[in-house]
C-alpha cells in the first residue's frame, strides 16, 4: 500500500509473458504466507515470523520485496490489532485474541508480487471476526469490478459501499492500493473509496494490487513514533486483505492466492479461519 500522492504518471500494461512472470512472483508471496502460518501462535515474537519469511524467500532464489524499500527494515509488514499497515516486526509476542495483518512482497524474475492477509489468533471476539470477514469480502467485491471497460472508481465504490455504507466501518483514506509490476508501486493509485464511473478506464493487461484497509471504528489514522506503523486514531481494530490482479475482459485474473495460506491455517489450532460470503459461494 502507498500513501496517496496525487498527480499522474505512466501506466504500464503487461504482456501475456510478463503476466506469467508476475504470477510466479505472486505465487511465491502466497507460499511465503503459508510458510509462516504454523508459527503464528501465542508466545511467538513477530520478528521470528519475519526471519522465517526472509529465509523462505531467499531459499527459493527470490528477493524480499519490502526490505530496504524506502528504508523499511524488514521482509514483512506485521500490523497487530489497532495497527492498520506498515508495522515493523519486533520482540512483541503474539497474544491470544490478536488480529494480525501480514503484508508480504517478493521480487522474482524482475517482477513484484504483493499480497496481505489478516490472521485471527485464538479467542478473537465475534465483533472483530465480522470485521475481518467483511473486509475479505470487500476485496472480492473490488476484484469483481477489475474488468476491461470499468473505471478505478468502480473498484473504489464497490469496496466503500460494502464496508462503510452497509456495515458502518471506517474506510482508510490516507493509504491506497496501487499498480504493480517491475516496480512495487506503479500507477495507478487504487483507493478504497470513490464514485462509480470516475477515474481512469481499466484496460486489459493492467496489473493492480487491490487492498481494502478497513477500521472497526472511524476512518482516521495516525502514524506511530517509529515513523512507519499506521494506527487507527480511535484505537479500534483494523483489517487488511490484498490480492494482485490483472484486469481482463470478463473476469479479473487473480495472480496471488489464499489457497496455500488457508490450507495451513486449517492445520494451526491457534488460528481461526476467516470464511467470508465469497468463500462460501465458491464452495457451492
Amino acid at each position: 500500500m502507498i500513501k496517496r500522492r496525487g498527480g499522474k504518471k505512466n501506466i504500464y500494461y503487461k504482456t501475456p509473458e510478463e503476466i506469467e512472470l508476475m504470477r510466479y512472483s505472486n505465487q511465491m508471496v502466497s507460499k511465503t504466507h503459508a510458510a509462516i502460518v504454523p508459527y503464528i501462535k501465542p508466545g511467538v515474537k513477530t520478528e521470528r515470523l519475519d526471519e522465517i519469511a526472509e529465509e523462505f524467500i531467499m531459499d527459493n532464489e527470490a528477493i524480499p520485496g519490502f526490505k530496504g524499500m524506502y528504508g523499511f527494515p524488514a521482509t514483512l509488514c506485521i500490523s497487530v490489532n489497532e495497527a492498520v499497515v506498515h508495522g515493523i516486526p519486533n520482540d512483541r509476542e503474539i497474544q491470544d485474541g490478536d488480529v494480525i495483518s501480514i503484508d508480504c512482497g517478493v521480487l522474482a524474475n524482475d517482477f513484484y508480487g504483493d499480497s496481505a492477509y489478516t490472521y485471527a489468533v485464538g479467542n478473537v471476539s465475534e465483533e472483530t471476526m465480522k470485521l475481518l470477514k467483511v473486509t475479505k469480502d470487500a476485496l472480492y467485491k473490488g476484484i469483481e469490478q477489475a474488468i476491461t471497460g470499468k473505471r478505478i472508481g468502480d473498484i473504489a465504490f464497490a469496496i466503500q459501499h460494502y464496508t462503510e455504507r452497509k456495515y458502518g466501518y471506517g474506510v482508510v483514506r490516507d493509504l491506497v492500493g496501487h499498480g504493480v509490476g517491475k516496480s512495487l508501486h506503479e500507477e495507478p493509485e487504487v483507493p478504497n473509496f470513490g464514485k462509480r464511473g470516475k477515474g481512469i478506464k481499466l484496460l486489459s493487461g493492467l496489473a493492480i494490487a487491490i487492498e481494502p484497509m478497513i477500521n472497526m471504528g472511524k476512518k482516521d489514522v495516525v502514524q506511530d513514533g517509529d515513523g512507519w506503523t499506521i494506527l487507527t486514531r480511535d484505537g479500534k481494530p483494523s483489517a487488511h486483505f490484498e490480492h494482485s490482479v490483472i484486469v481482463q475482459k470478463d473476469k479479473a485474473d487473480i495472480l496471488s492466492t489464499f489457497e496455500f495460506t488457508e490450507a495451513a491455517i486449517a492445520k494451526n489450532e491457534e488460528l481461526q479461519s476467516v470464511v467470508c460470503e465469497y468463500d462460501l459461494l465458491q464452495k457451492n
